[in-house]
């Protein structure tokens, strides 16, 4: 498939309500790509709750592209998954649900000509309140160092440089403090994976790089932070 459209978003959290709203209006097929920028909570229960939503979602007009969140499973081969190659890069898929398709972490993707990077994770800040609660908390939702060499070994041969980034989370200097959780104590906070993309965001030559995990619409530089918005991908 070659996406004829591709959009942004940001986080979904298992609520797609807006996201059938958004097909009605754009008048989407299964040939337009909507990118969720990690958090889509299409694997959160692990249970048939996932099954009965990815086929709801598995009806609509569009092909979904969601980089790895904090608050969902990673998918895996053992919950089904299958690795299919997808505008040139590795893409997880569940056969029985083809428009949906899970970015692997350091893989880049042709996207309308341009070479855009996946990178997701991040640290969960409500991580005692979910486990207090019994609520869905995943010890890998951050990339681990196997995953942090693929990203750095892939842009060492690119030589630090690709179009886009699409990550959940951002560099260190980007973070948007003020919509940070007042009752959050932030010393308590792991930034591993900000330090990690700071680390990568000094040295990359970079036209575009787009997150979510914030909620808040915000742009600072060449970085534009997604929520409930929507963008066209390079606008």
């Amino acid at each position: 498939m070659t996406p004829q459209h591709i959009y942004l978003t940001g986080d979904t959290h298992g609520s797609f309500d807006r996201i059938y709203t958004f097909c009605q209006t754009q008048q989407t097929t299964r040939q337009d790509l909507l990118i969720i920028l990690g958090d889509a909570g299409i694997n959160y229960y692990g249970s048939k709750k996932d099954a009965l939503l990815k086929q709801v979602l598995s009806e609509l007009p569009l092909t979904i592209f969601c980089i790895h969140g904090n608050h969902e499973q990673r998918p895996t081969a053992k919950k089904g998954y299958e690795e299919q190659l997808f505008c040139g890069g590795i893409v997880l898929v569940q056969p029985e649900y083809p428009n949906l398709l899970f970015a692997v972490d350091g893989e880049v993707y042709d996207f309308l000509g341009k070479n855009c990077l996946a990178i997701g994770g991040a640290y969960s800040v409500d991580k005692e309140y979910r486990l207090a609660r019994g609520w869905g908390w995943w010890p890998d939702e951050q990339p681990d160092e196997t995953i942090k060499a693929k990203v750095e070994s892939v842009l060492e041969k690119r030589n630090w440089q690709v179009d886009i980034v699409l990550s959940h989370t951002c560099p260190l200097r980007y973070e948007p403090t003020e919509v940070f959780l007042p009752f959050i104590d932030q010393s308590k906070v792991d930034k591993s994976t900000e330090s990690w993309l700071g680390q990568i965001e000094s040295r990359l030559r970079y036209q575009r790089w787009y997150c979510g995990h914030y909620h808040v619409t915000k742009q600072i530089d060449d970085l534009r932070f997604l929520f409930e918005d929507y963008l066209m991908l390079g606008e």
